[in-house]
């Protein structure tokens, strides 16, 4: 009696533990995941600063810097629609290295800036790796928040993207402005970032329950419930005019405050 009670209560232990466990292994993807959402979208801003030093050093024109900002919202808007469902397919890890990936490739890529056509590269690789990080990272933190508090989840996938253009923007022009290699540091730091994104990311459990039908989910699919259709002209036109301010800003008030 005495031994099947202590072996009732051995028994009972370990569930607590994985428990404890679990809720940790569950803490780390969501801290990895917010770590990498901030710094992928903090490299989709770091070389905006350096639109002027492309132009009074490589002879950009306006022209070529506004292709630029068309390249990267080209490859975002492209990974949105093909890529946005794959980590229900292929997992929330898989697709955010893969997008961490996408990333780096276009920092290497920015590094070598001396010609137009480089910089297009650069951009059009960054879109496509921020388009996949914001489906994949951004399930994958409402995936592993925490129950308490409820609106967690919903804030920190919302807002990541925001901090990370704010940080990477105003870590671009110090470093352009005050740090050595003004060319090339900011993009050494997101490279560093990136991998340790990677690293925190790869170490982290997988929270998506895989489905079948990875090929099938890359044929975009468009929607919008019949009870708020009214309202897509609208809402259409609000992001029509602030997505294109905001590009302006990108593509020309550098210059416009130089001079």
């Amino acid at each position: 009696m005495r031994e099947a009670e202590m072996h009732g209560s051995v028994q009972d232990v370990p569930p607590v533990i994985n428990e404890a466990r679990r809720g940790g292994m569950r803490q780390l993807a969501f801290i990895s995941a917010m770590v990498s959402l901030v710094a992928s979208f903090a490299v989709a801003a770091a070389p905006i600063p350096l639109y002027n030093t492309y132009r009074a050093e490589d002879g950009f024109t306006n022209a070529g810097i506004s292709m630029a900002v068309v390249a990267y919202a080209i490859g975002t808007i492209a990974s949105l629609l093909v890529l946005g469902r794959l980590s229900n397919h292929l997992g929330r890890r898989l697709t955010s290295i893969a997008s961490l990936g996408l990333l780096l490739l276009g920092c290497l890529l920015l590094l070598n800036v001396r010609d137009i056509e480089i910089l297009l590269a650069g951009r059009l690789l960054v879109g496509v790796g921020t388009g996949l990080a914001s489906s994949s990272l951004t399930s994958y933190i409402v995936d592993a928040a925490p129950s308490r508090p409820e609106w967690l989840a919903s804030v920190a996938s919302s807002q990541g993207p925001m901090l990370g253009l704010t940080v990477g923007a105003i870590a671009s022009g110090a470093l352009v402005q005050f740090g050595p290699w003004p060319r090339d540091l900011i993009y050494l730091v997101c490279v560093g970032f990136l991998l340790l994104s990677g690293g925190l990311i790869s170490i982290s459990p997988e929270t998506a329950t895989l489905t079948p039908g990875a090929w099938r989910s890359l044929l975009p699919r468009v929607g919008v419930p019949a009870h708020v259709r009214h309202l897509l002209p609208v809402a259409a036109a609000v992001f029509l005019a602030t997505w294109a301010t905001g590009a302006f800003y990108q593509a020309f008030v550098p210059a416009l405050v130089e001079d």
